[in-house]
């Protein structure tokens, strides 16, 4: 008998968690063609302007003051302190573009000084968005491969379903509410894939185990207890590390800000997609007992009375 600290018919509800993962990826797939993404100066290049208030100021009205003076792609966020402002312009740098945004800034009678007025060139552009895409794409492939050969093929297309969903979720949730992204987010969301595979395949191990050593039971039930054997773990791990994206989201500043976010809300999907969408498209192919069985050797079968 296979001892468990908890208990939960995970994979009861599992028809309620599909129609709700469902939804979050078709919410994000439609705002990701409606929307889009919100790309960084990273990928687009423009020009970065900081400027310091004498009192903060409320970032909408500064956003609305320069949409009113003809700026029409441009993100505004505090950085740092509640007093500085970072403005980031999507057009071309000139000696005099500081000068036009703090002009702007002043005409209703704020105080507010330039700090900085610099050209951000853009660090990858359309051909490595399409590379980042396809690699995304090979890394996917390469993932289903791996897992199928070291467990088996229904595995890995739970894996990959999984990895995907979590991908399209994170992404859609920055399209949403658009949120920078940029390189360091891209960072995030690469890492988000190694941690959610990681912990999908300590799942799968336990699954492995649990249907070649448990004579009785369902393929639910089997599911039902690897999980909850593996809860404890699962749960430990995602807590120890949100912790400390907790943290760098607090006290990190506004440079990995995205970074902090995107990795939060990556593991907090990751650690769902583990129990919910990994496990439930092991059911959904109709796993069974004898998809894992040891293949027994010609010698051994000589040997039986």
């Amino acid at each position: 008998m296979i001892s468990k600290e908890t208990n939960f018919d995970f994979m009861g509800k599992r028809k309620i968690a599909a129609v709700f993962s469902l939804l979050l990826v078709v919410i994000s797939l439609g705002s990701l063609a409606v929307k889009g993404l919100v790309l960084g100066l990273d990928f687009t290049g423009g020009t970065l302007v900081e400027v310091e208030y004498a009192q903060a100021p409320k970032i909408d009205d500064v956003r609305q003051r320069l949409f009113d003076a003809g700026y029409d792609k441009l993100t505004v966020q505090n950085f740092g302190a509640e007093t500085s402002v970072l403005v980031r312009l999507s057009q071309g740098f000139s000696d005099k573009v500081g000068e036009e945004v703090l002009t702007a800034l002043q005409a209703g009678g704020a105080n507010v000084s330039l700090k900085r007025a610099e050209y951000v060139g853009a660090q990858v552009g359309e051909e490595l968005r399409e590379q980042g895409g396809l690699g995304l794409l090979f890394a996917l492939g390469v993932v289903m491969l791996y897992v199928a050969m070291r467990f088996q093929l229904k595995f890995s297309v739970g894996a990959v379903i999984a990895l995907a969903h979590d991908v399209i979720i994170t992404l859609g949730v920055f399209s949403l509410f658009s949120l920078d992204f940029d390189l360091t987010v891209l960072a995030a969301l690469l890492a988000v894939i190694g941690y959610s595979l990681n912990d999908t395949i300590i799942v799968f191990d336990r699954v492995r185990e649990n249907f070649r050593k448990m004579r009785k039971g369902s393929s639910e039930e089997i599911i039902n207890e690897s999980l909850n054997q593996t809860l404890s773990r699962t749960l430990m791990t995602s807590a120890t590390t949100m912790l400390v994206l907790v943290a760098l989201f607090i006290f990190g500043g506004d440079m990995i800000h995205g970074f902090a976010v995107a990795l939060l809300l990556g593991i907090f999907v990751g650690t769902y997609s583990s129990i919910y969408v990994a496990s439930n498209g092991l059911l959904s192919m109709g796993i069974v007992k004898e998809d894992l069985m040891v293949p027994v050797k010609e010698d051994e079968v000589n040997d039986l009375p």
